[in-house]
């Protein structure tokens, strides 16, 4: 069983900044942020795979956020700049422990583990 540790939420005026961190308790092949707002499906934002280092971002947050991470600590970090109030949300950290025969870091059901997620408030 992985614990994740969800923290860097809260609120932000549009424009400016905030950075989510996520630390897990085991070891992990890949980690990945969602967001769920109001009234709305759990949705993709960003995801990083530690074997070849390869980040993903949603189309939404392209260019506007960066994930990071630190293998060996297992821990991943989400930058979000020029936030917008439809970065408003509650965001999940989400990991796969292990390696698996289907690959798919933007799908949630690809990922074992989940946070109890960090509301993310972007006000106008």
């Amino acid at each position: 069983q992985v614990q994740l540790v969800e923290s860097g939420g809260g609120l932000q005026q549009a424009g400016g900044s905030l950075r989510l961190s996520c630390a897990a308790s085991g070891r992990t092949f890949g980690m990945g942020w969602f967001r769920q707002a109001p009234g709305k499906e759990r949705e993709f934002v960003a995801a990083i795979t530690w074997s070849a280092g390869i980040r993903y971002y949603a189309d939404s947050v392209k260019g506007r956020c960066t994930i990071s991470g630190d293998n060996a600590k297992n821990t991943v970090y989400l930058q979000m700049n020029s936030l917008k109030p439809e970065d408003t949300a509650v965001y999940y950290c989400a990991v796969r422990a292990g390696i698996s025969l289907s690959f798919d870091p933007l799908s949630r059901k690809w990922y074992d583990y989940w946070g109890q997620g960090t509301q993310v408030t972007v006000s106008a």
